[in-house]
């Protein structure tokens, strides 16, 4: 499983980096509404940072507009991913740009068939948000189930990107049902390594090793 981390905030994705396990960055206009006026350097910015893929959405409405600003945004750098709501209106601004070669994330989903059809159109990733079903008393993560086998069944490029995880159990469950992508916010990241098990287990190894009184574990 790859693994995006959800934020625009480039000192949470310096912090993240180095440990080798950030695979790429999603971002969307809320999450770069917090960043300050200068978005088109905040992206940049990002996209120099990592090596992955960036997810960058268009915030244009009209179809014709959202082509125009998908192709701005896909030529920011080569690892530009654009993001584009699922919307019918948009189902042909998809194709076309798909056919000329730009990578797409279709955001916003929320049933297997709206999947199927961006499957159809050979996007790059597909993004069910399984946080807001579950804000509705629906359980997201067997849509998640659901579009992984869909998508192997029917031999799809696409890959499933499990978006709107918000705890730590979201995360675990689409692991287990074989998402593709998983993008997290940091403070997930920072919940998952402060395990309070881990903690006690590393303080116990450090109170064994002081009864001995050795400075060098080698000499």
């Amino acid at each position: 499983m790859k693994i995006f981390l959800d934020t625009a905030d480039r000192e949470m994705i310096e912090k993240w980096l180095p440990t080798g396990i950030v695979d790429g960055v999603t971002t969307n206009p809320s999450l770069l509404s917090k960043q300050g006026q200068d978005t088109k350097q905040v992206l940049l910015d990002i996209c120099k940072m990592v090596a992955g893929d960036v997810s960058i959405e268009v915030v244009k409405k009209d179809p014709e507009e959202v082509y125009v600003q998908a192709k701005e945004i896909s030529a920011l750098a080569e690892n530009v991913v654009v993001k584009i709501p699922f919307t019918f209106e948009y189902l042909p601004v998809m194709k076309r740009l798909v056919n000329e070669d730009v990578r797409i994330n279709v955001t916003l989903i929320f049933s297997l068939l709206q999947a199927l059809l961006v499957a159809k159109l050979g996007v790059t990733y597909i993004s069910p948000f399984i946080g807001r079903w579950d804000d509705i008393d629906v359980n997201g993560v067997e849509l998640i189930g659901k579009l992984v086998h869909m998508v192997e069944q029917y031999g799809f490029a696409s890959q499933v990107l499990a978006a709107s995880i918000r705890h730590v159990m979201h995360w675990h469950e689409v692991a287990l049902v074989g998402a593709d992508v998983a993008t997290v916010p940091p403070k997930l990241l920072d919940q998952i390594m402060n395990h309070p098990l881990t903690v006690k287990g590393i303080q116990k190894f450090d109170d064994d090793w002081k009864k001995l009184g050795k400075q060098d574990l080698l000499s």
